[in-house]
């Protein structure tokens, strides 16, 4: 019989992937009573995850769920398309390139097949399954538990194995920043991303611009830390001035160009 937090996940990913369904499907769908999808729904509300509508169910991203690969991956894609292409300029052949499990990194991944040889090192599925099997790519995925959440390894394995290699470039994102500080909002993601920074050379955070303002539960780092923060032309000039006032190595992309 499976568990009730299964359960919960299984319906959490319907609804992510469809944005909205009405509670007579769910109950069709995952054949249980009306009762406990209710229970279900009701939990996931309280969670942050999912939010009740009269006869139906959408989408709440926020919480633990915001980081659903599957809901993440479909949002802002002209803005991670475009950091993606920025991101690009500070790759070149023979390098080693270090890719967090963000969804912003994904994009940049098979944009790597025009620059080659690379060796490329992550712990994102999503990226694995794009750039294995490429000639001229020296592909090195991270293990550690997989984390469905995320589609990608975590934990205390992933973190030591990304301790015994160095990269030449970092390119990464964050759940939020506010003022000069990145934040992550789950804890173990945070420190596979500080093991990732602490074991690359130069290192790129890409953010688009709805980011800014917001806030995550874990400190990631300092944007003054990074060789290049990119974000999108969303971005106010005033925000933009004060990160540059305060030593951040901002560049703004025109999502126009892109």
């Amino acid at each position: 019989m499976i568990k009730a937090d299964e359960r919960r996940e299984e319906i959490a990913d319907y609804v992510i992937k469809l944005g909205q369904v009405r509670i007579d499907d769910l109950v069709e769908h995952f054949g249980v009573s009306r009762m406990t999808i209710h229970r279900h729904i009701d939990q996931l509300a309280h969670q942050g995850v999912l939010r009740k509508l009269h006869g139906a169910v959408t989408v709440q991203p926020s919480g633990l769920y915001e980081s659903a690969f599957r809901y993440r991956v479909t949002v802002g894609r002209a803005e991670k398309d475009a950091l993606a292409h920025a991101a690009l300029d500070y790759v070149e052949a023979g390098q080693a390139i270090m890719l967090d499990d963000s969804t912003t990194a994904n994009a940049i991944a098979p944009l790597l097949l025009d620059i080659k040889p690379l060796t490329v090192i992550t712990n994102s599925v999503a990226t694995a399954a794009l750039l294995t099997n490429v000639d001229d790519i020296d592909f090195i995925c991270l293990g550690g538990q997989y984390h469905r959440t995320y589609n990608a390894y975590i934990g205390i394995v992933c973190e030591n194995a990304v301790a015994q290699l160095r990269a030449n470039l970092l390119i990464c994102s964050a759940s939020a920043i506010s003022g000069t500080t990145a934040f992550i909002q789950d804890q173990h993601v945070v420190r596979v991303k500080q093991a990732m920074f602490a074991a690359s050379t130069k290192r790129i955070l890409a953010v688009d611009h709805s980011k800014f303002d917001k806030v995550a539960l874990h400190v990631f780092d300092d944007l003054t830390r990074f060789d290049a923060v990119l974000t999108t032309d969303g971005i106010s000039d005033a925000q933009a001035q004060k990160l540059e006032q305060a030593g951040v190595k901002l560049r703004v992309v025109n999502m126009a160009r892109s």
